[in-house]
């Protein structure tokens, strides 16, 4: 056991082995879904799942997609790196100069200092310009660690969640549910 994990009392370490079954139990259900993807009657099309393989572009501009996508981060305990890239995404759009260095020290403690309770996984280079840029924060102060973070996602996260069981399930309910629809509307 690492020296890491050794210093952790049984009950963390217990209490953390527990979620990771359940969430592990909780994808392998043949029955998976997600609950933001079933909002009344508007679910994803068979197409727009499709749609999330040709780029990881594609799957983040879909809601449903980003939905997905998301709930599988969390499943890998690694939903900090989505996160991180929208708090940098909304940081970019902020208009007030005033705004920035709070907003830019708020994203730096949660996602990039080592003392971050969401720390993503960065190089200690990228750490390191990062941490200089917000001696004077700009909307682009975190643009190599959301770069970064982003390639992460599209070469490794997204590869992983096109093979997963949830991605398939998700495809055969939005086809089982279009097979459906036309055969009900012959009934009415």
């Amino acid at each position: 056991m690492c020296k890491g994990l050794a210093s952790l009392p049984n009950s963390c370490l217990e209490r953390a082995k527990e979620l990771k079954a359940r969430l592990g139990s909780i994808l392998q259900r043949p029955d998976w879904s997600l609950p933001c993807c079933k909002i009344g009657k508007n679910r994803p099309t068979p197409e727009e799942c499709l749609r999330w393989k040709e780029s990881f572009e594609k799957l983040l501009s879909s809601k449903y997609g980003l939905c997905a996508f998301t709930a599988f981060l969390v499943s890998e305990f690694s939903e900090e790196n989505i996160a991180f890239y929208f708090a940098c995404e909304e940081y970019r759009g902020i208009k007030s100069a005033s705004k920035l260095p709070a907003k830019a020290q708020k994203i730096y403690d949660e996602f990039i200092s080592s003392e971050a309770p969401r720390e993503v996984n960065i190089d200690h280079e990228t750490r390191d310009i990062t941490k200089a840029n917000m001696l004077a924060p700009s909307t682009s102060c975190f643009d190599l660690a959301q770069h970064r973070i982003y390639m992460l996602m599209a070469k490794d996260c997204y590869p992983r969640f096109l093979r997963s069981p949830a991605y398939r399930d998700l495809v055969c309910q939005a086809s089982a549910k279009s097979t459906k629809q036309p055969q009900q509307e012959k009934k009415a």
